[in-house]
């Protein structure tokens, strides 16, 4: 039963389910799982999922909120006096310091590139919808090659996974399967908020068995970890897709539940607010492991140690075709064809980096089985360490450190002893003194007994830099703080996360007679070129260069900033059709540290999207016209759009009354007939698209009451 009473947040109520275009019953936003301050947290019911259509269109993302991070040094009146030029506050995610804040629907892009220029805001982005990252199945090889390949036999020998909970955050997980059931252990439903953790989809229940199906129970399969528990987390809609901040919300709370090891089969790692759930993860002592994606092409995301980020190879040992690649991803793992358990207590192949990290995250629960001192660093540390290493020597872009090999992580934990509790020793080497401007050389001497993995410098106890390797040097601009004495000091960590804070250094800042930067980037715009005509979505590629650095590029369409970047490459995905057709300009604008800004010659394109006339195909499915109907009565339609569904809005009207409005091509609605008259009563469907082309069709039905 869908629940319509409503929970008031710091004084905000937050009212009946809203739908969703992928999810006609209940939107993603209608969870009422996202824990707050003890409060549930939603969604009002005006709210909706945006989507932009086309090839090569960004994912679609949550309409009327995003997520806002504070920046950790502004005050609390400081960050919602900012918010407040877009919107309002309704609450922060379980656990983080993210606030989900109210916008205009239709201004989520923008609200987001307003604030990013904010200095009180830490981060600020839309609310993603990622789907699962798995491909297709066949059924056609021998099973669980993918065991022996990486030395998993070796690996049970010393430890199962016994005691070592993995909180599977996906669909959901079957609870009757009987490979899965014996390791089940109580998990959340963050999509209808409840304990219902079935598999709607599939999907989970998949990754569940190649992380942790039981062994040695003389039926089906082996996980990598079949002594661990399972702790479903469902964090999808029916389709399988899921927000970023139900993903977060989910990793709060299998850290706050006992959980060491969690799995993401979604391409999550370029959102900030999933970064920081997994850093809270982390800080409760567990290794999260997500999977890559599966565009077979570079992603360009920045590493992060938060969490380990998987793609897949093959029975050859070489990467899968489909397997997304680039310098975040940390480990790889067998994703091909891998035999693993099915809803409805089967078995199956599957492949995609979905199957690629449960063996990364079954592999970590195997470690932390047989050292639980470990910490995460620890467990990271390790399993790159020992992993196959492939194509070129060393970390690179397609493998990172190599693909997992659990028998060499298990025996080098086995047999490291102890865990490490030894701290770095860091001192400032220079300056150890005196006056300083300008770009300032920091030197830092770093060692630790088995090895210094990072080293902070730290300006009046604000980190300004990291180096991961020595000589551990930084150029510190000195230019950034007031005149007058700061202190200086460094952090340096290994990888057992063990840190030492070097004594600080007391040096006079002295910039009153140094020459300011005064000269602006030069920014250009590399494509599209002058005079060509455009439609759809338009990648816009920008040239910037500075005598110091470039801090931020915007992309203006006839003088409204529709992106922006910090960093290289600066390319940008403009929907063409979001102005009239006819002559644009565009522009760039670059700026740098010491706010000097330079905006590119304009160039003009032909925006030519034709004038879409065409109105929705519309069919009521059910009921037929003419029937006799009673009890609950179903109601479905389908919709066809010559420009995609993702713009179709449907709304039920029953005899004049408005029951139900949906947003996508699929309308299921449930009515209740019992209380109404008996007689004949009409059904209207209308469906309109984007540009409001609209279609009506109705039927007429007759009940004969209770």
């Amino acid at each position: 039963m869908h629940m319509q009473s409503k929970f008031a947040v710091q004084g905000k109520s937050c009212g009946a389910l809203p739908s969703c275009a992928r999810a006609p019953r209940r939107s993603l936003l209608g969870w009422l799982g996202l824990l707050w301050a003890g409060s549930l947290w939603c969604i009002g019911s005006q709210q909706a999922l945006a989507a932009t259509a086309g090839i090569g269109a960004r994912p679609a993302f949550a309409s009327g909120h995003i997520l806002v991070a504070k920046a950790p040094t502004s005050a609390d009146t400081d960050f919602l006096t900012a918010l407040a030029q877009r919107g309002s506050s309704l609450g922060k995610l379980r656990g983080l310091e993210i606030h989900v804040v109210n916008v205009r629907p239709g201004d989520e892009q923008a609200s987001v590139t307003q604030l990013l220029r904010n200095p009180h805001v830490q981060f600020a982005e839309l609310d993603v919808l990622v789907q699962p990252s798995a491909t297709v199945n066949d059924p056609n090889f021998s099973s669980e090659w993918h065991l022996p390949t990486i030395g998993a036999s070796t690996a049970w020998d010393i430890a199962l996974g016994s005691g070592v909970t993995i909180a599977i955050l996906d669909t959901g997980v079957d609870g009757t399967h009987p490979d899965l059931a014996p390791r089940l252990v109580p998990g959340w439903n963050f999509y209808d908020n409840n304990s219902n953790t079935s598999d709607v989809y599939g999907h989970g229940t998949a990754v569940a068995g190649t992380a942790a199906a039981a062994m040695n129970n003389g039926i089906g399969v082996a996980g990598v970890a079949g002594n661990a528990n399972i702790m479903p987390v469902r964090i999808s809609d029916p389709t399988g897709y899921a927000l970023w901040s139900t993903i977060a919300q989910g990793l709060t709370w299998a850290a706050d539940h006992g959980a060491r090891v969690a799995n993401i089969s979604y391409a999550v790692a370029n959102s900030a607010t999933v970064i920081s759930a997994a850093n809270y993860f982390r800080s409760k002592g567990g290794v999260v492991a997500v999977a890559a994606g599966n565009t077979g092409a570079v992603d360009n995301t920045s590493p992060t140690s938060a969490m380990l980020v998987v793609s897949a190879t093959d029975a050859s040992d070489v990467r899968a075709s489909f397997s997304t690649y680039g310098s975040m991803v940390a480990i790889a793992a067998p994703g091909v064809n891998i035999y693993t358990t099915a809803n409805g207590g089967g078995y199956r192949y599957a492949s995609g980096t979905s199957f690629s990290s449960p063996i990364v995250a079954g592999t970590a629960a195997l470690v932390l089985s047989r050292r639980p001192d470990y910490s995460p660093s620890q467990v990271d540390a390790v399993l790159k360490s020992t992993a196959m290493d492939l194509g070129t020597g060393g970390t690179d872009i397609y493998y990172g450190a190599g693909r997992v090999n659990a028998a060499a992580a298990v025996l080098q934990a086995a047999s490291s002893g102890p865990g490490d509790s030894t701290p770095p020793t860091v001192a400032i080497a220079s300056p150890t003194s005196g006056s300083v401007s300008g770009t300032v050389t920091v030197a830092v001497n770093a060692s630790d007994n088995v090895g210094v993995t990072r080293v902070e410098l730290r300006v009046n106890g604000a980190m300004v830099a990291t180096d991961t390797a020595a000589p551990f040097q930084f150029a510190w601009n000195s230019a950034s703080v007031v005149n007058g004495t700061a202190q200086l000091a460094a952090v340096a960590f290994d990888a057992a996360g063990n840190s030492r804070t070097s004594t600080a250094v007391a040096v006079n800042v002295a910039n009153g007679t140094t020459t300011p930067d005064t000269t602006p980037p030069s920014v250009s715009i590399a494509t599209p070129s002058n005079s060509l005509t455009v439609s759809g979505n338009v990648t816009v590629s920008i040239s910037a260069s500075d005598n110091v650095g470039v801090t931020r590029v915007d992309l203006r369409v006839n003088g409204s900033t529709v992106a922006s970047g910090n960093a290289s490459p600066f390319q940008f995905s403009w929907n063409s059709g979001t102005v009239s057709d006819g002559l644009a300009a565009l522009t760039a604008a670059a700026y740098d540290a010491a706010g000097n800004s330079a905006v590119s010659t304009a160039v003009s394109v032909n925006v030519a999207n034709a004038t879409d006339t065409t109105a929705p195909v519309l069919a009521i499915t059910s009921p037929g016209n003419g029937l006799t109907v009673s009890g609950n009565v179903a109601i479905t339609t389908s919709v066809s759009d010559n420009r995609g569904s993702a713009g179709i809005t449907q709304r039920l009207y029953i005899d004049g009354a408005l029951k139900h409005t949906v947003t996508g091509n699929v309308l299921n609605y449930k009515w209740n007939s019992r209380p109404a008259a008996p007689g004949v009563h009409v059904i209207v469907v209308t469906a309109t698209d984007a540009a409001g082309n609209a279609t009506t069709r109705q039927v007429q039905v007759t009940t004969l009451g209770k």
